[in-house]
């Protein structure tokens, strides 16, 4: 009996474990995967979370090669690939796809494959016409350079649309209805239309196809001509005359914008992080557009989780402060064990909110232009197929009205080492010339991809524009210039703002009598040299004016402006700084025409008791890189807490007057001092320089540093920290006699790009 019962204690410790799986005291996470036989031939790999559990293995190759398995996934014990591994993963030579398929012509020289660098010229057979690139590089993306190179007659209706590298083509009559149907050698993927039709217009229905090994990506210089390019199609108001497909929405229309980000165990953590910047970026971008948009963003693994929802979002209008703060709540981790791809109820989820807006409003509905961006590596693995969802959604907006097409724009981001590219490609627009299919090596490019989305043609009255996350430190400070005065036998040295394209505005004090402009240098961007033309003191400044009274300098209305001999060249890294009271500036705070006016403008930047702000310090001189040392962040003092900041101006050695008030009058701001949170102060050589604040998402320019109770950056060796009385003093740029002197100016410029003040409580047309 004794023996029976050991037996079954037994076999019960042998199958409890088979059943139960791992034992209750080890988490998936204590298990740790083999760390031999993961290397691979002519390459390296690298690892996200050593050799744990979930651990992400990514193999790395040198440039002009790629990994036969781009990665492994640490689970259970054990490395899984989405690819089986049937020897040791090798680094291997890029190719670009089959050149030779070109028609009614020769392609030179015939290789059988062509290698990253390697050159083809073509040339057509006689009696036909030769379009596209004559000669084209294999590029270490795996695609050729150029564009298909094509030989035709142009006799029929639409001009024949080629045979791109890689693919086969069914079809030759081109004709209205006539169509062409492509596919690609194995094992490459189509990405773009399989089937074309010639249309009434001369023009093919759907995308040129290209074949995509799965190796190839689009480089960010592609990816931003191609999505800058549709996208602001629908972000531009009233645009007439410009190349290239525009939407003219006008004041009224109403753009729905819905983004969903892939949080599955596919994608690796950082690459979702990224994601989530990256939409961060694209909002930023999008709100300096004369539009409004309307959002819904999602985060999806398993289920899908709404950071707002449309409907949600057109109650609420948040700031893009409140919406990048649910998107920051939102972690990895939040997905908990639901780590499944299910991109179909993506999809379903967006439908639902778009089939509750045409119940709420169907003539609103079909006015508005809907888009969908969705970053993913496309590896559904629960669900179903999300195509027929994305139909749906065609079906509910298009209505089978072909004229209503352009109402639905589907763009798809492939994210991860491993995109499916052939799914992906089902789930996108396809139209002729325009592309929604991104497949980027580095989700960062993209980054710097959105910063280039600003139309430089249409961008002089887009002021403020910074995004301060950029490596490239320029493009967050566009509007800084450093002064340089040389005068023996000591110069000065000040900050200025660009205020327009031919002006810069910086303190008064800068200057002294018989200062001539050769004397006057200007730095902005490196490599730029400006010519000054004049440059123009407030009338009503005079250092002097109280100096009986006892304050040695004075410094109301401490404000100037330099023109220059010529506009400077709007660019992503030169570019004004809004300043209030403009139309300009309106634009900036998204108010209508019949809401702006100075008052307005003053409400919404000066409105709180402590206002916060910045300054920037003297430019970085290391590598004459063009950007400040530093960022001050300060506190404008109003309220209840500006006679505390004024009166400390009475203890600056230059005051002997008991009132404080003769030396900070209204026309000034001020900040500084450690109450009720410690300020930065500014330092010598910060004069001039913007005082500025950010709402919604666009630089403004509220005060020029003048002057300051007490020197504390030199008590303290460069550190530039508050004392309890150390005050900063700025001039306000919403003083009347200040807006006066700019607008004379100005509103008046003859060299470049003139800016339209508004009225003091009426906006500048008089509504």
């Amino acid at each position: 009996m004794e023996s029976k019962q050991r037996l079954k204690w037994l076999m019960l410790a042998v199958i409890c474990p088979i059943i139960a799986g791992v034992p209750s005291f080890m988490s998936k996470r204590d298990i740790s995967c083999p760390k031999e036989k993961l290397n691979i031939t002519g390459g390296t790999f690298a690892l996200s979370n050593s050799y744990l559990h979930g651990s992400l293995l990514t193999y790395i190759c040198p440039s002009g090669y790629y990994p036969s398995v781009h990665s492994r996934i640490c689970q259970d014990g054990r490395w899984t690939s989405k690819t089986k591994i049937r020897k040791t993963p090798e680094c291997k030579k890029i190719t670009c796809p089959n050149p030779r398929v070109f028609e009614n012509g020769e392609v030179i020289p015939y290789k059988p494959k062509y290698y990253v660098n390697d050159t083809t010229s073509y040339s057509c057979h006689s009696d036909y016409k030769f379009r596209g690139s004559a000669v084209r590089v294999c590029k270490p993306n795996g695609k050729w350079s150029g564009t298909t190179p094509i030989c035709g007659r142009d006799s029929d209706h639409c001009p024949d649309p080629g045979v791109p590298p890689g693919s086969s083509r069914a079809g030759s009559m081109f004709n209205t209805d006539d169509k062409v149907t492509y596919r690609c050698e194995r094992p490459l993927t189509l990405i773009g239309s399989k089937v074309r039709v010639c249309q009434d217009g001369g023009q093919w229905s759907g995308t040129e196809p290209q074949c995509y090994a799965d190796f190839t990506y689009d480089t960010p210089e592609e990816a931003s001509e191609a999505f800058s390019s549709s996208l602001k199609s629908n972000l531009v108001v009233d645009n007439e005359g410009q190349e290239g497909r525009r939407l003219n929405m006008g004041h009224d229309g109403t753009l729905d914008i819905y983004l969903a980000v892939d949080a599955s165990d596919s994608i690796d953590k950082d690459q979702f992080e990224i994601a989530k910047i990256t939409i961060k970026l694209l909002i930023e971008k999008i709100s300096y557009y004369p539009v409004t948009p309307n959002y819904e963003i999602l985060m999806f693994a398993t289920d899908v989780t709404p950071i707002i929802r449309m409907n949600i979002f057109k109650m609420q209008k948040p700031s893009l402060e409140e919406i990048f703060k649910n998107m920051d709540d939102f972690t990895y981790e939040n997905k908990s064990d639901k780590t499944g791809t299910n991109i179909a109820k993506v999809y379903t989820t967006i439908q639902e909110s778009m089939t509750g807006e045409r119940n709420r409003n169907a003539t609103s509905f079909n006015e508005t232009q809907h888009i969908i961006i969705l970053f993913s590596d496309g590896h559904a693995n629960m669900g179903g197929n999300p195509r027929p969802k994305v139909e749906q959604i065609k079906r509910l907006v298009i209505q089978n009205d072909a004229s209503r097409e352009k109402k639905l724009d589907l763009y798809v981001f492939g994210i991860g080492d491993d995109v499916s590219q052939e799914d992906m490609n089902d789930l996108v627009s396809q139209r002729d010339r325009e592309k929604y299919f991104f497949k980027l090596q580095d989700l960062t490019e993209v980054q710097n991809m959105f910063v280039d989305m600003i139309d430089e043609d249409t961008s002089v009255g887009l002021c403020g524009i910074v995004w301060e996350g950029l490596e490239n430190k320029r493009r967050a400070f566009p509007w800084l210039a450093q002064i340089n005065i040389v005068r023996p036998p000591k110069g000065s040295n000040c900050m200025g703002s660009l205020v327009t394209s031919s002006y810069i505005l910086t303190a008064a004090h800068c200057f002294k009598e018989g200062d001539t402009t050769d004397k006057i240098r200007v730095k902005l961007e490196k490599d730029l040299v400006v010519k000054v033309k004049r440059y123009i003191i407030h009338p009503e400044y005079n250092v002097t004016a109280k100096k009986h009274m006892g304050i040695d300098e004075y410094y109301e209305f401490d404000v100037a402006l330099i023109q220059l001999e010529e506009a400077v060249p709007i660019s992503s890294s030169l570019r004004p700084i809004c300043i209030p009271c403009t139309k300009e500036t309106n634009a900036a705070l998204k108010l209508s025409d019949s809401e702006g006016s100075c008052r307005k403008h003053e409400e919404m930047l000066l409105s709180k008791e402590l206002v916060e702000a910045s300054f920037t310090s003297e430019m970085e001189k290391e590598n004459d890189k063009r950007y400040p040392k530093a960022v001050k962040n300060i506190k404008f003092k109003l309220g209840k807490y500006r006679d505390a900041c004024v009166e400390d101006a009475a203890k600056a050695k230059e005051i002997k007057v008991k009132n404080a008030r003769e030396a900070v009058t209204d026309n000034f701001l001020c900040s500084g001092g450690t109450e009720p949170t410690t300020d930065d102060v500014s330092c010598k050589g910060d004069s001039g320089g913007a005082s500025y604040v950010n709402k919604k998402g666009r630089v403004i320019q509220v005060g020029v540093i003048s002057w300051g109770s007490k020197d504390v950056c030199k008590e303290k060796r460069g550190k530039f920290t508050s004392d309890a009385d150390s005050r900063d003093y700025h001039s306000n740029l919403f003083s009347a006699k200040i807006q006066s002197f700019l607008k004379e100016h100005i509103e008046n410029d003859r060299i470049g790009n003139p800016l339209t003040f508004l009225n003091a409580t009426n906006s500048a047309d008089g509504k």
